[in-house]
């Protein structure tokens, strides 16, 4: 029986510390729902029919009428007893998922738990297109088409890999902390899913949505969501109590800074940015954006984790080895700010 035992337990991620090391979470509430979305008519196609199943007969299928497109989806989680003063919303980048937040590819606990574990209530989302949210082929409606990425471009561009060619050698950067090995980065690899670089509209609405929904919270967003965290503060000042950027690839409307001078903000910059040229020009382009709104009377903390003594950081940095160490830098900014008891 003890034979048969152990050979159906599910056996742990690689890398994951031994569940007798992880404190028991306690929550007050757990669930999830959808937001946003729109009505989109479609006219004038032809009729279809379809085989659903195997063997199955055809069904005639209408094509024409009205769609539902652009809703986002979101779990949350309430831990107990709750110090966050406020719920603390995840924002994942560009052709990820809020899986990003939830864990790491070698299994560690990710940003979701840090800050579960000291007493946030946390709202991890699927934006427009993504995950479990609501996905549209109508190229009429998303107005361009999905892209989708090859195994070596994350490696090189989000500051893993030596330079081209580094997925084929296998090589990394000086000291990285992402788990690169090809075990644990086709952990990751099997978290992207396509993006459209034309439905910023469709999913700034969406998450327009989730505030209206949630009420004040504190945003924390990353990469290509640094732009929808930007906007959505200048559109709903009175909603986004503070702004948590890590690695923001862009930023907010240079003409709505004064929107959000009293949003206290902090941008994350990780290692190697200085020898990419890439990502040496996203940071100047959100520096532009940060300066004009310290101009305008707002605060913004800007962290290079290199110059704090935290080095090896990819764009990644909520997966690296030292994700609790960075994530420890922004629990004591919120902390400092009064919006953890």
């Amino acid at each position: 029986m003890a034979g048969a035992q152990n050979a159906t337990a599910p056996v742990p991620p690689a890398g994951a510390p031994p569940t007798a090391a992880r404190a028991p979470l306690t929550l007050a509430d757990f669930g999830s729902f959808h937001v946003g979305g729109r009505d989109y008519v479609v006219a004038g196609q032809p009729v279809k029919e379809v085989r659903f199943s195997a063997n199955g007969p055809l069904t005639r299928v209408d094509p024409n009428g009205t769609f539902v497109i652009g809703g986002m989806y979101a779990q949350y989680t309430v831990p107990a007893p709750q110090r966050g003063r406020l719920p603390l919303l995840m924002w994942h980048g560009g052709g990820l998922t809020g899986v990003t937040w939830e864990t790491t590819p070698d299994g560690r606990e990710g940003w979701q738990h840090f800050f579960l574990r000291r007493g946030w209530p946390v709202y991890v989302s699927d934006a427009v297109e993504r995950g479990r949210a609501g996905w549209t082929m109508l190229p009429e409606a998303t107005g361009g088409q999905p892209v989708f990425l090859t195994e070596d471009n994350p490696y090189e561009r989000f500051r893993i890999g030596d330079g081209p060619g580094s997925r084929a050698r296998g090589t990394t950067l000086p000291g990285n902390q992402f788990p690169a090995d090809p075990v644990n980065y086709r952990n990751f690899m099997r978290q992207n899913v396509p993006r459209f670089t034309t439905t910023d509209e469709l999913t700034l609405d969406a998450y327009l949505a989730l505030l209206d929904r949630v009420g004040p919270s504190v945003v924390m967003v990353h990469s290509q969501a640094g732009l929808f965290g930007c906007r959505a503060a200048q559109e709903r000042p009175e909603l986004v109590k503070a702004l948590v950027l890590a690695e923001p690839a862009a930023a907010g409307d240079m003409a709505k800074v004064a929107a959000v001078k009293g949003i206290p903000m902090l941008v994350l910059y990780g290692d190697y940015i200085d020898g990419d040229a890439r990502w040496r020009t996203l940071r100047a382009n959100g520096m532009q954006f940060f300066e004009a709104v310290r101009a305008a009377g707002g605060s913004v903390d800007v962290v290079s984790l290199p110059e704090r003594g935290i080095r090896g950081n990819s764009h990644m940095m909520m997966m690296d080895h030292n994700s609790d160490q960075v994530a420890g830098v922004v629990q004591d900014w919120l902390a400092a700010r009064g919006l953890w008891a």
